[in-house]
């Protein structure tokens, strides 16, 4: 859990995936497409990625937990979430008050 939370806060967007999962690739879209650079960090390709996956599985109470997305390093949920936001227009002033939009 620690290093879940450690690596969350490091920058203004993080997002926990799996290489082939295609609702990871649809969130990570969404924020290239807004303007976001968010840091992808493909959970099978690390070696402690099964111990992140429990601990996301445990903050977000579903599993699979990915994507697990971090605004502003605070956990703000999966592609339900994102995609609720953004569809509401609170996406982007969130992303702005992280300092991950300056437009």
């Amino acid at each position: 859990m620690d290093r879940v939370t450690k690596l969350a806060g490091q920058r203004a967007v993080v997002i926990f995936s799996v290489s082939s999962c295609c609702m990871c690739h649809t969130v990570m879209r969404l924020f290239r497409e807004l303007g976001v650079n968010p840091t992808v960090l493909e959970l099978d390709e690390d070696p402690r990625g099964e111990e992140m996956a429990q601990a996301l599985a445990r903050l977000l109470g579903r599993n699979p937990a990915v994507p697990a997305v971090f605004i502003g390093g605070r956990l703000t949920g999966s592609t339900d979430k994102i995609m609720s936001l953004h569809l509401s227009g609170n996406l982007v002033p969130l992303l702005r008050n992280a300092g991950a939009l300056w437009v």
